[in-house]
C-alpha cells in the first residue's frame, strides 16, 4: 500500500485530552512495543486539551515537529520521528512522505499533566489518518501506546481499563471502555503547583525503579487486585471504595518511586500542602480523594457538589499557582482542522 500524496487542501487535524490514571500504570515490561508491566485504570479529562496537525510534503527530508509554534527539542523531535517511522511501515511507505506535525496543549508541558498521553493520541489519529490508514479504536489504542503507554487510554472517553497483556508483540496491551462520562460526571479539581517540565521523565523514572527499587515485584504482584477493586467501584458509582483504592494505588507508586536507587521524588511543599488540605476535607466528610502521576500536580477527584469546595480549599495552599476545574471528557476524535479554536 503507497501512502497518497497530500493535497493542501486535506486536514488532518485531531484533538485528544490527557488522562488521569487511578490505578497507576508505573514500569514496562523488558523489550520493545513500549508494554505495561502492570495494568491500569484511568479517566479522561474534559477542556486540557491537544491539537495536533499533520501535513505530508514531499519536498521535507525528514519529519518536522512544532510545538506551539516553535521547533520541538532534539529529543521531542526524535521520539516523535521514531513513531511516524513505524505509522509509514503500516502504511507501507517507510521511505515518505516525511510530514510536518503542528501540534499545541492549553495546558503545561511535560509538567505531571499527561501530556505525552493526549500528544501520543491526537498525533495517532492525525498521522493515521494523513498516511491513508482507517485503524479500529483497538488498533489506534495499540498504535498509541508504542508512543507513551499513557496515551493508549486517551483514545477513549471517560472511565478506562488498560490492559497489561501477555503478548510478546503487545497486541493485547491496548485500553478499553469502561464507562461514558456521562454515566458518573465526577469533577476533578488540578492544582497546579508548578509549570515547567519535570527534571525526570517518566520513562526514565519508569525504568530507574523497576532497576533499582527491591519493592518493584511487590507493586507488580499486586497490581490485579488493585483494578478488580476499583472496576468494580466504578461500576457500582461507588465513590468511597473508588477513592481508598486509588488512594492507596497512588501511595505506592509514588513510594515506588522513592524506593529507587538514587530515589526519585516529584512533589514540591506545595504538593504536601494540596495533599493534606484534600485529606482533611476528605476526614471531615467531604467526597473527594487526592490522585498523582509523575510530576507535582495534585488532582483532587470529587463529586460534582464538592468541587467549589475543594477549589477553594487548594487555592488557599502556599505555592498552589493555579486551580483548574475539569470534568470526564470524550475520546480522541478529528478536529475542525489547524485554524479551528476547539
Amino acid at each position: 500500500m503507497k501512502a497518497p500524496q497530500q493535497s493542501l487542501a486535506d486536514d488532518p487535524s485531531a484533538i485528544a485530552h490527557p488522562n488521569i490514571a487511578l490505578i497507576k500504570y508505573w514500569g514496562k515490561r523488558p523489550g520493545s512495543g513500549n508494554l505495561p508491566a502492570v495494568g491500569s485504570l484511568s479517566i479522561t479529562l474534559d477542556t486540557l486539551r491537544t491539537r495536533t496537525h499533520v501535513l505530508l510534503d514531499g519536498a521535507l527530508k525528514a519529519d518536522v515537529l512544532l510545538y506551539g509554534g516553535a521547533p520541538a527539542s532534539p529529543k521531542d523531535a526524535a521520539r516523535a520521528q521514531r513513531f511516524l517511522a513505524d505509522v509509514r511501515a503500516m502504511a507501507g511507505a517507510p521511505k515518505g512522505p516525511y510530514c510536518r506535525i503542528e501540534t499545541d496543549n492549553n495546558f503545561p508541558t511535560g509538567a505531571g499533566l499527561a501530556s505525552s498521553a493526549s500528544g501520543f493520541a491526537a498525533l495517532s489519529l492525525a498521522a493515521s489518518r494523513a498516511y491513508g490508514l482507517s485503524l479500529s479504536p483497538e488498533a489506534l489504542s495499540a498504535l498509541a501506546r508504542s508512543g507513551s503507554g499513557s496515551a493508549a487510554r486517551s483514545i477513549f472517553g471517560g472511565f478506562v481499563q488498560m490492559a497489561r497483556g501477555v503478548a510478546d508483540d503487545g497486541s493485547d496491551a491496548i485500553a478499553t471502555p469502561l464507562l461514558e462520562p456521562a454515566a458518573w460526571p465526577l469533577q476533578v479539581v488540578v492544582a497546579i503547583t508548578d509549570t515547567k517540565a519535570k527534571a525526570i521523565g517518566s520513562t526514565e523514572g519508569m525504568e530507574r525503579t523497576r532497576a533499582t527499587s527491591p519493592y518493584w515485584q511487590g507493586w507488580v504482584e499486586s497490581q490485579e487486585a488493585d483494578l478488580k477493586e476499583a472496576a468494580a467501584a466504578v461500576h457500582a458509582r461507588d465513590f468511597a471504595a473508588l477513592a481508598d483504592v486509588a488512594e492507596h494505588s497512588c501511595s505506592k507508586m509514588h513510594a515506588l518511586a522513592l524506593s529507587a536507587r538514587p530515589p526519585i521524588l516529584y512533589w514540591l511543599p506545595s504538593t504536601v500542602g494540596a495533599l493534606q488540605a484534600v485529606g482533611k476535607l476528605r476526614k471531615d466528610g467531604v467526597p473527594v480523594f487526592a490522585t498523582m502521576d509523575a510530576g507535582p500536580q495534585v488532582k483532587a477527584v470529587c463529586l460534582p457538589e464538592a468541587a467549589q469546595v475543594v477549589a477553594q480549599s487548594l487555592r488557599a495552599v502556599p505555592g498552589v499557582l493555579e486551580v483548574l476545574t475539569v470534568g470526564l471528557g470524550e475520546g480522541v476524535r478529528q478536529s475542525a482542522g489547524k485554524g479551528s479554536s476547539s
